[in-house]
């Protein structure tokens, strides 16, 4: 039986449409048993009759977005967060998922949690969509790391194949480096050095990519470093979501004829939408910690929060986490 802990109050929808999420998902996963940490009587409430596998821990604080991550987890020891984590840290779960402060999370999974033994440091990775395929690409570091390392960009990569190969089923996936140019002398030092890591790898290394050219589906694992990998995250996310408003804005408020050819169009328009269907992808995993961790958006709702805990499960069963120990003390 494996155990999920789920951080019941973070996110903007808590704990409804968590415990939501959770109901659903423990129908399908027979063999998961499910954690939920928080609030006793609104988790109660949601839960009801339907408590077969499902065990509540009542916890008195909630991690905000507002708070320094740090110190709120030092601070609010009996917070949803951080009892989930310490859950994990103990052995009485296997994984962890939050929709809560991202520093937050990350300082829990560095700091109780605790990296792999031969990780220098861990990278967050989410998987994102490309035009010419439903699987999308994984792209790793996010933001976990401000400052970067050749050799952690190596360990970043070697991670997400692995993921990408064993969790999302890709054979083989073709491993790129981020940069500002496609030819191998191309950016700075840090990425000149971990241009020539990667190509003396047994990574399926490919090069180069550009910003210009990372939804195209040039690649499964986009390496980069976590300072560069934030900023383009939130760009392509929020171009995605402008572009969908004014889509949606041009279509509607354009006059009777604009809206009869809307209707037309409407079958190639949904499956347009659905290409940029963020939701499926499940979160952010935090690969080179001690257990899965894995982060979804604080705004995130029940269907989004389904497929992450999907997403965990399948995480948890591959043991990629043993093999990641395995691999990484060995190479230490």
């Amino acid at each position: 039986m494996r155990t999920i802990a789920i951080d019941a109050m973070g996110g903007e929808n808590a704990p409804k449409a968590i415990v939501q999420a959770v109901l659903q998902a423990k129908a399908e996963l027979t063999q998961t048993k499910f954690i939920l940490f928080g609030d006793l009587n609104k988790i109660k409430n949601l839960v009801g009759n339907d408590t077969d596998r499902v065990e509540i821990v009542a916890t008195t604080q909630v991690i905000n977005d507002e708070d320094e991550p740090v110190k709120a987890i030092r601070a609010k020891k009996d917070s949803s967060l951080v009892v989930a984590a310490q859950y994990v840290k103990q052995g009485k779960a296997d994984a962890l998922l939050s929709l809560s402060n991202t520093g937050a999370i990350l300082a829990c999974g560095i700091f109780i949690i605790g990296r792999i033994s031969g990780v220098a440091r861990p990278g967050l990775m989410p998987t994102l969509p490309v035009k010419n395929s439903d699987n999308g690409f994984n792209m790793i570091d996010v933001g976990a790391n401000a400052k970067s390392k050749p050799e952690y960009i190596l360990d970043w990569a070697k991670m997400a194949s692995y993921y990408a190969e064993k969790v999302r089923g890709i054979k083989n996936p073709k491993v790129a480096l981020l940069n500002n140019g496609a030819e191998s002398d191309k950016g700075d030092e840090l990425h000149q050095k971990a241009y020539k890591l990667l190509l003396d790898s047994q990574l399926n290394f490919i090069g180069n990519i550009e910003g210009n050219e990372l939804l195209d589906g040039k690649a499964d694992i986009v390496a980069t470093d976590g300072f560069t990998g934030n900023a383009v995250l939130k760009n392509i996310e929020g171009t995605a979501s402008v572009l969908i408003h004014l889509l949606k804005n041009s279509l509607l408020n354009n006059g009777f004829f604009v809206k009869l050819g809307a209707g037309l169009i409407k079958g190639a328009l949904k499956k347009l939408v659905s290409k940029f269907d963020v939701d499926k992808y499940g979160g952010a995993v935090l690969l080179g910690v001690n257990a899965p961790i894995v982060k979804t958006h604080g705004r995130s709702g029940k269907r989004a929060i389904y497929y992450t805990i999907k997403q965990v499960d399948k995480i948890l069963s591959e043991k990629i986490i043993a093999d990641f120990k395995a691999e990484f003390t060995h190479h230490k």
